[in-house]
């Protein structure tokens, strides 16, 4: 292989090429200007010289936008109807226990837990590998059908003060039933599947506060917290429960400053009285607590969701 020439050797060679073809000598000055452009050109062109580097361009991803804290869909039992979970849930649990929901005071049916089942609102899972799928209640195996049942329920508190800093409690609730439901907690929702804790918390002052205005809500930034409490339910007697609880601060306009309220509620009751003898809240009963201290002992006291 033939390298070519070197710079200096070009430019003599290139000074007597235009020599011979100029009817005169040239001034040498004048040659040598064109010797050296005429050489710059084959530098240039030299497919040896080194390529100027390239600019490396990439594509930038921006980081991903914070999501808001969500309650993600989860895998749970399924069941076709009321019956099928009571047939599933007897077994299950302590002997007489399924009896008293619905006629024990505060207890709710089976026809609830199958609405909140069907609705995403709780789920209902054995403690065992097998949670972490979705499958149908008649394919468990033997093993399986002597294992208590565990629900799981993620609930957003809303904590809401007055203006001298006292907290709204619930003191109890009317059933439909007629029967009294003590609470003694602040405004509480279970959370529905991919719901935001702040939607969650607007729908829960929308619904048992009747205050539909989301401009007279405001939630307090970075007062978020969220723990984790197991306990028996209350609303199912036998049935141990899970509660995933996230709570936020808020100031709400339009409430009574002072005394105690009542408020109707407006998220319950339409699907319950469609396949009936499902028990849901009537009315709310709200007071102002000046020393409540929700962080320490447990949440929900004598009471559950």
């Amino acid at each position: 292989m033939t390298l070519p020439p070197s710079r200096p050797f070009a430019g003599k060679l290139t000074a007597a090429f235009l020599s011979s073809l100029l009817p005169s000598p040239p001034p040498p000055d004048l040659l040598l200007i064109f010797a050296a452009a005429l050489s710059f050109l084959i530098v240039v062109k030299n497919p040896f010289s080194t390529p100027p580097p390239r600019l490396n361009l990439r594509r930038r991803s921006l980081p991903p936008k914070a999501m808001s804290r969500t309650n993600p869909p989860r895998p749970t039992l399924v069941f076709s109807s009321p019956e099928s979970l009571s047939d599933w849930l007897k077994p299950r649990l302590p002997p007489g226990a399924l009896a008293s929901w619905g006629t024990s005071p505060g207890t709710k049916t089976v026809k609830n837990l199958w609405i909140e089942l069907s609705q995403g609102e709780t789920s209902l899972f054995l403690p065992s590998p097998s949670q972490d799928r979705s499958f149908e209640a008649s394919n468990l195996e033997e093993d399986e059908q002597q294992t208590i049942p565990l629900r799981a329920v993620h609930v957003a508190i809303v904590k809401i003060r007055n203006s001298r800093g006292a907290i709204l409690v619930e003191s109890h609730q009317l059933l439909s039933d007629g029967t009294v439901r003590k609470r003694g907690r602040p405004l509480s929702e279970k959370m529905r599947p991919g719901e935001t804790v702040e939607d969650a918390a607007l729908r829960a002052v929308r619904e048992e506060l009747g205050i539909a205005a989301s401009s007279s809500v405001k939630l307090v930034p970075g007062s978020y917290l969220v723990r984790v409490e197991e306990k028996a339910s209350v609303s199912y007697p036998g049935l141990p429960a899970r509660y995933i609880l996230h709570s936020i601060e808020a100031q709400v306009e339009s409430l009574p400053e002072e005394g105690e309220f009542s408020t109707e509620e407006t998220g319950e009751g339409e699907e319950e009285l469609s396949i009936g003898s499902a028990v849901f809240v009537r009315k709310h009963f709200w007071k102002w607590i000046d020393d409540y201290d929700g962080n320490s002992g447990s949440y929900f006291g004598n009471s559950s969701v």
